[in-house]
C-alpha cells in the first residue's frame, strides 16, 4: 500500500531519550522490519494493539476547518515511545506499524483556492482515496485479532476506522463519539464532518451514540435529522457540566449499555476537550481527567474494537502537551482493556 510508511528501528532509537536506571516504553515496543501484507505480517505476532497514525488534514480542509491535524502523529510519538515501560503500561503488548502519509496531497490542496466549489470537490475526492486506505488498514488489523489505536488526522477517518472493522466482523458495529459535534451531516461529498452519516447510509453503522454534543453548534435541521435515526442517541455537553441535569458517571454506563452488545469503536474527538489546540478548539470542554474516564470507561469493555483520537492540531509550541494528552488516553486505553 503506496501510502504507508512503516516505523523502523532506526527511527524508534533516533527518537528515544534513553536515561540510566530507567526502562523506556520505546524499548519494548514491536516494530516490523519489512511488510508484505499487513494481515499475514501482524497476526502470528504476539501483541494485542496495533498503533498507527494519519498524518492529513485533508478532511478538515474538505470541511473548511482549521488545519494541521497531521501533526499530531508525530507528537504523539515523541512522547509515547518516552514514558516509563512498567508493570501498568504493557509496552511489550504494543506494535506500532508506522503512519499512512499525505504529503503530496496535502501540497496539492495547498495549491487550490478552496473558496470555489470545484476546489472543495478536489479535496473530498481525495477523502474518498484516504478512506480506502484506512478501511483497508483498519480491517487488516481486526481481521488478524489485534485492536487498532488510530492516531491523528480528521474525523473523516472515522468512516474507514467503522467500514474496516464491519468489514473484518462481517457485520455492522457500533461507535460511541466523545465528541462537540455529531458529525452526521448531510452526504455532500466526504469530509471530516459526516463520516458517521456516510458509514450509517452504506450499512456499516448500527448503533450510534454521541456523548456531548454542543448545544450551540448543532443545527435544528441536524436535530431533526438525528431524531429520525430510531439507532442514533445523544446527550449534550450542557446537560452534564452546564446544568448538572445529567450525571457524567451515570452517562458513561448508559452509553456502554447502549453500544457494547456488540464490537464498537470509540471515538475520541479533540475539539471536545477544553482549551485544546485542534481543528475547531473550544473554551468549553470536557476536562482532560474527564476525557480519560471516558477512554477507561469504554476501554474495559471486551467488545471495544478499536481507538481513535482525531482533530488535535498541535503548534510548535502545544505539540509536547498534545502528545502527552493522545498519550495519556493511549495508555488509559491500553490499562483498562487488558484488566
Amino acid at each position: 500500500m503506496e501510502h504507508l510508511i512503516l516505523f523502523t528501528e532506526k527511527e524508534k532509537q533516533l527518537l528515544l531519550k534513553k536515561r540510566k536506571g530507567e526502562t523506556k516504553f520505546g524499548e519494548h515496543v514491536r516494530v516490523i522490519p519489512n511488510l508484505t501484507n499487513i494481515y499475514d505480517d501482524i497476526v502470528n505476532l504476539d501483541v494485542d494493539y496495533v498503533v498507527f497514525g494519519i498524518k492529513e488534514d485533508i478532511g478538515v480542509t474538505a470541511n473548511h476547518g482549521k488545519t494541521g491535524t497531521y501533526k499530531a502523529w508525530d507528537a504523539t510519538l515523541k512522547v509515547l515511545l518516552n514514558i516509563q515501560s512498567n508493570i501498568f503500561t504493557s509496552a511489550k503488548r504494543v506494535l506500532i506499524l508506522g503512519h499512512l502519509d499525505y504529503t503530496d496531497e496535502r501540497r496539492t490542496i495547498a495549491d487550490l483556492d478552496l473558496s470555489k466549489k470545484k476546489s472543495i470537490s478536489k479535496a473530498r475526492q481525495l477523502v474518498s482515496s484516504i478512506d480506502k486506505d484506512v478501511t483497508y488498514t483498519v480491517s487488516s488489523i481486526v481481521k488478524a485479532g489485534k485492536i487498532p489505536v488510530i492516531i491523528g488526522g480528521g474525523h473523516n477517518n472515522a468512516y474507514g476506522n467503522i467500514k474496516g472493522s464491519a468489514l473484518a466482523k462481517n457485520h455492522r458495529i457500533n461507535v460511541v463519539n466523545f465528541d462537540a459535534h455529531s458529525d452526521f451531516r448531510a452526504e455532500e461529498g466526504r469530509h471530516s464532518g459526516n463520516g458517521f452519516s456516510y458509514a450509517f447510509a452504506e450499512g456499516f453503522l448500527k448503533y450510534y451514540f454521541i456523548f456531548g454534543l454542543h448545544e450551540n453548534y448543532t443545527s435544528e435541521t441536524l436535530l431533526k435529522t438525528m431524531k429520525k435515526v430510531k439507532t442514533l442517541k445523544y446527550n449534550t455537553y450542557e446537560d452534564m457540566e452546564v446544568r448538572k441535569e445529567l450525571n457524567f458517571s451515570s452517562e458513561i454506563k448508559y452509553a456502554l449499555d447502549y453500544v457494547s452488545e456488540r464490537p464498537f469503536g470509540i471515538e475520541i474527538d479533540c475539539d471536545a476537550i477544553r482549551n485544546i489546540e485542534s481543528s475547531a478548539m473550544t473554551p468549553s470542554g470536557f476536562s482532560v481527567n474527564k476525557a480519560r474516564q471516558f477512554v477507561h470507561g469504554f476501554g474495559k469493555h471486551k467488545n471495544a474494537t478499536y481507538l481513535h483520537i482525531c482533530e488535535a492540531a498541535p503548534t510548535p509550541s502545544t505539540a509536547s502537551q498534545i502528545g502527552k494528552l493522545i498519550t495519556y488516553l493511549i495508555t488509559d486505553f491500553i490499562r483498562a482493556h487488558k484488566s
